[in-house]
């Protein structure tokens, strides 16, 4: 029975919907666990020094297949071995990070799904600047120690200097962190804060959501799943069908087909989700275009 390795930066309880997908793409290629594949987890739990350890164990152990979740995952796993395929989801280009020679023809023993999440978060501060047009001063809260963080910065950075608002980056790469950078957003008196999609701020999703709720401050995600658990809006691919195609992908890959000839895709669908519970709390009146664009609206 072929093994499965999977690993992800990210805690298991947040990977529940991630699983599903990817487990969907495998039935259909004909794969089921504990039927005809094995699956061998490692999770990080947002500790990113223990990917290479982690990635390390999965070649150690041989496993068929790399799935790896989160750019500094497939980062870890490609560093780990360049024989074993591996098959990515990630927020960050690969081709840009060296993964890949292209998106069409990828090379080497790697491919899988850009989701676009990086590009995307200049559209995010748009749509929170729409929300709420009266904020002069937007932040971002970035783990400046994420291989993607430069990248997201720098497209908030021009972002905000087109909407003409002041920004203030406010870093975290530890729990403390995260309540120190929300006591900053107090003090500098800003109107909206941006998400980064970094996998750290992922792990601590109820601790962001419930200070932004605590200080009465709108904030904007990257994924859906912020929003149902009470965040006030997000922007972002569909991350489903991204994880969906990784299950294909890692099916086809386990019938024969080599990673370098299974071009990189990235989404076509977005998706903004707006919880009007929390835009009520937060005393925020949701403009009709805003709704009329919503793809969900959580009441």
């Amino acid at each position: 029975m072929p093994v499965i390795g999977f690993l992800s930066s990210r805690s298991p309880h947040i990977e529940a919907d991630t699983l599903s997908a990817i487990q969907q793409g495998l039935r259909e290629a004909g794969f089921i666990e504990h039927t005809n594949i094995g699956v061998d987890y490692r999770w990080a739990e947002g500790h990113l020094d223990r990917l290479p350890s982690l990635a390390a164990d999965l070649v150690n152990r041989q496993v068929a297949v790399i799935v790896a979740i989160t750019t500094p995952s497939a980062l870890a796993a490609k560093a780990a071995s360049r024989t074993i395929p591996i098959v990515f989801s990630m927020a960050g280009d690969p081709v840009e990070f060296g993964l890949v020679a292209s998106l069409n023809k990828p090379g080497g023993n790697i491919t899988g799904v850009n989701q676009l999440v990086v590009g995307l978060v200049a559209k995010r501060l748009e749509l929170i600047h729409d929300l709420v047009p009266t904020a002069s001063a937007v932040a971002l809260l970035e783990n400046p120690s994420g291989p993607i963080a430069r990248s997201e910065t720098e497209h908030v950075r021009d972002a905000a200097s087109s909407l003409r608002l002041q920004l203030h980056v406010v870093n975290a790469i530890s729990e403390r962190d995260v309540n120190d950078a929300f006591a900053t957003v107090v003090q500098q008196k800003v109107g909206a804060v941006v998400v980064s999609t970094d996998p750290y701020l992922f792990v601590r999703a109820n601790q962001i959501i419930d200070l932004a709720a605590r200080h009465a401050v709108p904030a904007i995600y990257p994924r859906r799943d912020f929003v149902t658990a009470g965040g006030l809006m997000s922007y972002g691919p569909i991350f489903g069908e991204g994880h969906h195609q990784v299950g294909l992908y890692v099916g086809r890959i386990l019938r024969g087909e080599k990673p370098s000839d299974l071009p990189a895709v990235q989404p076509t669908k977005f998706e903004t989700v707006i919880n009007l519970k929390t835009a009520k709390t937060l005393g925020l009146d949701v403009p009709p275009t805003l709704l009329a664009r919503a793809d969900e609206v959580i009441e």
